[in-house]
């Protein structure tokens, strides 16, 4: 009878167990739907460049590697030298972000009703260094991004049927920041946007962002 009952709570224990990690992994959205990249992409570097006429400059180059289910497994960020400004490594409970210059960030994604997440990190001492919440839209593609702890601007994402048309940053009082305009001037035969143009409403600069997928 002893077995039994030892039996019973090792099941229910397992239980428990596996439904917290598919919660976990539920509440956390798919990076790869919400930048409406084609599902089974493997990975795919990215460059954003500052572009004035014919003429434009690189910014900073960004590799990634996704899991299954579209979120990133690991990042590196190179700036137009070369040089690592940032890593991420997504751990089972949390995304470790690492800098060469400061100590790492511990980033913990909540699940929030209403197609919502809070995202926040910290320092090793637990000293918080920003928080946003993301709104998704039903298919997954994000609807906006509060900034809830240091501008506290407001990000809204507006699509057509392309994709991403604009985005629009709100103030805390209201007023509108700034208008992106983005346009996608090249896709693949999967519907990866390869080169996206933005161009800032107010102030008229505009930035390239050329995608290279891998899908092997």
């Amino acid at each position: 009878m002893l077995m039994f009952y030892l039996n019973v709570t090792i099941m229910r224990t397992l239980f428990l167990f596996f439904l917290l990690i598919t919660f976990q992994s539920c509440a956390t959205k798919s990076y790869t739907k919400a930048r409406l990249l084609p599902q089974g992409i493997k990975s795919a570097t990215v460059e954003v460049y500052t572009k004035a006429g014919n003429e434009k400059k690189l910014l900073y180059t960004k590799e990634m590697t996704f899991t299954k289910n579209g979120r990133i497994r690991h990042s590196k960020t190179l700036d137009s030298s070369g040089n690592l400004l940032k890593q991420t490594v997504k751990k089972l409970w949390f995304t470790q972000e690492l800098y060469p210059s400061k100590e790492p960030y511990y980033c913990k994604t909540r699940w929030k009703f209403k197609q919502r997440e809070r995202i926040s990190c910290y320092t090793k001492k637990r000293h918080k260094q920003n928080e946003s919440i993301y709104h998704y839209n039903k298919n997954g593609t994000i609807s906006k991004i509060e900034d809830n702890f240091s501008s506290y601007h407001t990000q809204h994402f507006h699509y057509s049927n392309d994709g991403l048309s604009r985005i629009v940053t709100i103030g805390r009082s209201g007023e509108v920041i700034d208008e992106i305009i983005t346009n996608c001037q090249t896709r693949d035969e999967k519907g990866t946007c390869l080169k996206e143009l933005r161009t800032s409403v107010k102030t008229g600069e505009m930035q390239e962002t050329l995608t290279f997928p891998n899908y092997n």
